[in-house]
């Protein structure tokens, strides 16, 4: 089947403001608006297509122009590297030193002494090696054996040593721990482990800076958010900061993973965290996780209303459907993880036992989280043309 679902058990307790708070969300937005080329990015009414699928609306809040680094990444991997730097060095100067000391490189030469490292798929790397570049850090980044030359090459054009590891993405995350600590390196991660909290919630706080101009792009809150899984910490945000948005009007959660890297559908289906092997890699690079986020988990298990997976037969179609806007809608060009949400929707929209399983009707206002681009030219090509 392409499709599979599995209903959540929400508790909706405090998780929602307690694990990623109002005050982390709101010093995020307060930093992350005054940095150099910030704007928000758009929200897209795709009108023909919500009367195709028979939804009320479908609004599709695209990351591509993000910080001309193609993704939401980019909100989420500098901005804790920011946060590290800044308790790094006031730890080290014995003084205070501010976000906004960081920004304005008052402490540059002390900050090119440090090191910061990260595993990523893709878009992370590139978003920390933009922020390091900016700050005045050193950057190494571990990628695994399927991450593809282009986006290799992206995160080494911001001056980031690139380590390639055999292996998937979840050995890239044990390795990168492993020579960061005998190092004395700062890993800047969006996936938490015992002991290791901030700098994920600061990353996860980054993210809530999307959430926070689709409210003020929208008149109302949607009745429906499909967020991509991962490792969860998109999906604790959406479901984090939609809560402190609209409290009691918030949408419902809708966690979208592949079918080949669907540790959060395993996890609400076991009632517990749970680990998958990743034994091929799915074309949609940025979701190929198999271990959840602690911290992230917490906020989903009392969040998230259902959890779909999808075959990565249905990506392609929906990649085409938007850049060739043959109904009239917006052109929109996006990247394999970008319409993860939307060939979900699209599948579900064809099925009357999903559309009830997740409460989907002619009434429903859906968004949709556009989280890339184009971050790979040559696969969107290749996808372009095969049909």
């Amino acid at each position: 089947m392409s499709i599979s679902h599995q209903a959540g058990a929400p508790t909706f307790d405090d998780a929602a403001r307690t694990v990623i708070s109002e005050e982390d969300f709101g010093q995020a937005w307060e930093e992350i608006t005054r940095w150099q080329g910030y704007a928000a990015t758009p929200l897209h009414s795709l009108e023909s297509l919500a009367d195709t699928l028979g939804v009320g609306a479908v609004h599709y809040k695209h990351e591509g122009p993000r910080f001309g680094l193609g993704s939401f990444k980019a909100l989420g991997g500098a901005y804790g590297a920011q946060c590290v730097l800044r308790e790094e060095l006031s730890r080290a100067l014995g003084t205070e030193v501010s976000l906004a000391d960081v920004r304005n490189g008052r402490w540059r030469s002390e900050i090119s002494q440090r090191t910061l490292v990260s595993a990523t798929d893709g878009n992370h790397g590139r978003s920390l090696a933009w922020g390091c570049e900016r700050f005045g850090a050193r950057c190494r980044i571990y990628i695994h054996a399927e991450v593809s030359s282009g986006r290799e090459a992206a995160i080494r054009s911001f001056g980031a040593t690139v380590e390639r590891i055999n292996g998937d993405y979840d050995e890239s995350v044990a390795i990168c721990r492993e020579e960061a600590q005998a190092n004395g390196w700062l890993v800047i991660s969006d996936t938490s482990w015992e002991g290791y909290e901030d700098t994920p919630r600061a990353v996860m706080a980054g993210y809530g800076v999307m959430f926070r101009e689709v409210y003020e792009q929208l008149p109302a809150a949607p009745s429906h958010l499909f967020v991509q899984g991962g490792v969860g910490g998109l999906a604790a945000a959406a479901a984090a900061s939609s809560r402190q948005l609209w409290g009691g009007d918030a949408p419902r959660i809708i966690v979208v993973e592949p079918e080949l890297a669907a540790c959060l559908f395993a996890s609400a289906r076991s009632r517990a965290m749970t680990v998958v092997a990743i034994d091929s890699e799915t074309i949609m690079a940025g979701l190929s996780c198999g271990e959840p986020s602690p911290l992230a988990w917490r906020v989903l298990e009392s969040e998230v209303a259902d959890y779909l997976t999808i075959a990565d037969e249905l990506v392609p179609p929906a990649m085409r459907l938007l850049a060739r806007a043959e109904n009239g809608d917006p052109v929109i060009e996006a990247g394999e993880s970008a319409v993860a949400g939307l060939a979900a929707l699209m599948a579900c929209s064809r099925s009357r036992a999903l559309r009830d399983a997740i409460g989907l009707s002619a009434d429903s206002e859906v968004l949709l989280l556009g989280t890339e681009g184009v971050t790979d030219p040559q696969i969107f090509a290749e996808i372009m043309s095969a049909a």
